[in-house]
């Protein structure tokens, strides 16, 4: 197949990875991409990816047989609905489809219709309906944008003046929303759709703090690491896990927006609280995660075209669940100094060399470019890129991925030292 995958991140990287792991039975291209990327697909010019008409006219031109969007922005824009109108397989939701993620509320609603297990929530206008809420709720508080927010939107907290200021913030760009505190284990699993049936992924989890111990602001993720072996001791095995969130969450959800006239096409990323065998949605988001699909994608053995195909063709009924090695995968991700609030960029980055040389290591690069004046590459935005290793075990996949991430030098450089280690133990 020729596949367009949009994005230019690190998300991006690992999809065009197992794209590509075959040994080139698939010819992708992508757009706008990144110097990294480049080395395994060809970068090709599109002026907007947010454009339809754009991607449109240049998935015919030539012969793009799928088309693949990696970021969440372009789909709320709505970049999936013109190429399908004109024929062209397309794996990623439409405009409507897509509030799943680009509407916290939207979501809330269709998980209600669909009877889904989540927790309270209350849509804020206004200030004064947000600091109602909150008093309703009590602490801990849970305040999101409705809207996207980069990662930003989200703020859990025990301080009263500290949710309300959020709250302000937030509503100066759209509503919020006031949330129950659900208690837990945090967990990503990811389904594929083709708008009626669905397929999963393995779980993952992924740490949305900045600092170790689950400290500081929240972030777009700092690591993740797939599978989730504790999964076991709740649910007698992780495949029955995912048959329950299959069969309570993805299908209801997948059907209930079919229903509506909005099928849902793509990556259903659900994102979960498990506390004992209860579990319970938090949120949902219209594309694969990141940094969790640094973790799973490595471990995919069912080659991942075919699934995207089936999915965007409408083909998944009866097919088997995608199968994954038994390796680990830990992912950690280094961070710009200042990041999430102001991070510093143009920093050169060096040591790459000699981190890929450790065994079983990769590194997706989700903020880089090279820079002649440095002769090297260069950090361009604030989640720089994520080291990830996989091996027999979590102790030898998290030794690996700290290994390769002493060698790699930027300055002010950030990143948690703590990712996995709670199933090492």
């Amino acid at each position: 197949m020729r596949i367009l995958v949009l994005g230019s991140g690190a998300r991006e990287h690992a999809i065009v990875d197992a794209l590509t792991r075959s040994g080139g039975e698939h010819q992708v291209v992508i757009a706008p991409g990144n110097h990294s990327i480049a080395e395994t697909a060809t970068i090709v010019g599109i002026s907007d990816i947010e454009d339809g008409d754009a991607v449109s006219s240049f998935a015919l031109e030539n012969a793009i047989d799928l088309v693949v969007v990696g970021p969440e922005a372009p789909l709320i824009a709505g970049v999936a609905d013109a190429p399908r109108e004109r024929g062209i397989p397309v794996f990623g939701p439409s405009r409507a489809a897509a509030q799943l993620e680009g509407s916290k509320a939207f979501a809330k609603r269709i998980m209600a219709e669909a009877g889904v297990p989540t927790g309270r929530a209350t849509r804020a206008g206004t200030l004064a309906e947000a600091e109602h809420a909150l008093a309703e709720y009590g602490a801990p508080y849970v305040v999101k944008a409705d809207g996207l927010a980069a990662g930003k939107g989200v703020l859990v907290t025990a301080d009263l003046e500290a949710a309300t200021a959020h709250a302000r913030h937030w509503l100066g760009h759209g509503p919020v929303l006031i949330e129950e505190f659900l208690s837990g284990d945090e967990v990503s699993l990811f389904f594929l759709s083709d708008g009626h049936d669905v397929l999963p992924l393995s779980p993952a989890q992924d740490y949305k703090r900045l600092l170790d111990g689950d400290e500081g602001p929240n972030t777009g993720g700092m690591g993740a690491y797939s599978p989730l072996p504790w999964l076991a001791d709740r649910f007698g095995t992780e495949q029955d896990f995912v048959q329950r969130v299959l069969d309570d969450v993805a299908q209801p959800v997948v059907r209930q927006l079919e229903h509506e006239g909005t099928p849902f096409i793509g990556l259903l990323y659900c994102g979960l609280i498990v506390d004992g065998d209860r579990i319970s949605v938090i949120e949902f988001n219209a594309r694969f995660g990141d940094p969790e699909t640094q973790v799973v994608l490595p471990r995919l053995e069912t080659p991942l075209g075919d699934l995207l195909l089936a999915a965007a063709s409408g083909e998944l009924a009866g097919r088997d669940w995608p199968e994954f090695s038994d390796d680990v995968a830990v992912g950690v991700v280094l961070a710009s100094e200042g990041y999430p609030e102001a991070p510093l960029t143009g920093r050169p980055i060096t040591g790459w060399q000699q981190a890929l040389a450790v065994p079983g290591t990769r590194i997706d690069h989700a903020a880089t470019a090279w820079s002649d004046h440095h002769n090297g590459l260069v950090a361009t935005g604030g989640r720089v890129l994520t080291v990830v290793a996989t091996g027999g075990d979590f102790t030898e996949a998290r030794e690996r991925a700290y290994q390769a991430l002493s060698h790699l030098r930027l300055e002010g450089g950030q990143f948690r030292s703590d990712i996995a280690a709670k199933v090492t133990r």
